[in-house]
């Protein structure tokens, strides 16, 4: 049985949140890196974080985007490979961006037919 891929999308509410410290950062580091040593199987694109700024297109124009009314932004984005989507989220739910207060990640199975 082949795997799947799965598009992982990082959210995080808005608002301002205290940066982390040095001790913090290098704590976070430790963790994401042992979660990409045991899962670098799974991961096809480690994607990246989206900047805030983009643009918005329609049919009929361009606007700036995304919107300040938005409860969540979109953060980042990752695609993995899984056999089926429980083992998506095993992957997802041991990655360090999930562990963060507020956010979360949407995990959508990327259509071959």
């Amino acid at each position: 049985m082949s795997n799947h891929k799965y598009l992982c999308i990082q959210r995080s509410q808005t608002g301002k949140c205290e940066p982390p410290s040095p001790s913090q950062m290098e704590e976070m580091y430790a963790r994401f890196h042992a979660w990409k040593e045991k899962f670098g199987k799974n991961i096809i694109d480690m994607g990246g974080k989206l900047s805030a700024e983009g643009k918005v297109l329609t049919h009929e124009a361009a606007t700036d985007g995304p919107f300040v009314e938005a409860k969540e932004i979109i953060g980042g984005f990752m695609i993995i490979s899984a056999k089926n989507m429980e083992e998506a989220m095993e992957v997802v739910r041991e990655s360090p961006g999930v562990a963060m207060p507020g956010s979360s990640v949407e995990i959508r199975e990327i259509s071959t037919s």
